[in-house]
C-alpha cells in the first residue's frame, strides 16, 4: 500500500506559475512511474505528466514547454512545475503511482486559474 499527500495548489492569475508536490510513503520500493493527472468539472481524468524511476518523462501534448515534472527517487516525491498557466489548466491534480502491487492516487488538489 502506497500512501500520497500533495500540496501546492492554489488560486492564481494567468500566467503565474504553481508548483505542486508529492510526497509517497509506505511500500515505495515497489514504485516505477510517477505522475500528475487532472480533472477538470464534467470531464474525464487526464494525464498530465509521468517520470519513471529511470527518468523518462512524458507530457500531454497541452502542457508541453509550460510544466516541468522532477522527481526525488532518494526522497520518492515528484513534483510539477507549472508555469504560463492558463484559465483550461483549472482542475482538480492527482499524484498518481504505480508499481508491481498497482496504481495509487493521491486526494487530489485544486488549481483555479482566473483573473
Amino acid at each position: 500500500q502506497v500512501q500520497l499527500v500533495e500540496s501546492g495548489g492554489g488560486l492564481v492569475q494567468p500566467g503565474g506559475s504553481l508548483r505542486l508536490s508529492c510526497a509517497a510513503s509506505g511500500s515505495i520500493g515497489s514504485i516505477n512511474v510517477m505522475g500528475w493527472y487532472r480533472q477538470a468539472p464534467g470531464k474525464q481524468r487526464d494525464l498530465v505528466a509521468t517520470i519513471t524511476s529511470g527518468g523518462s518523462i512524458n507530457y500531454a501534448d497541452s502542457v508541453k514547454g509550460r510544466f516541468a515534472i522532477s522527481r526525488d527517487n532518494a526522497a520518492m516525491t515528484v513534483n510539477l512545475q507549472m508555469n504560463n498557466l492558463k484559465p483550461e489548466d483549472t482542475a482538480v491534480y492527482y499524484c498518481s503511482v504505480l508499481g508491481v502491487s498497482g496504481r495509487s492516487w493521491g486526494q487530489g488538489t485544486q488549481v483555479t486559474v482566473s483573473s
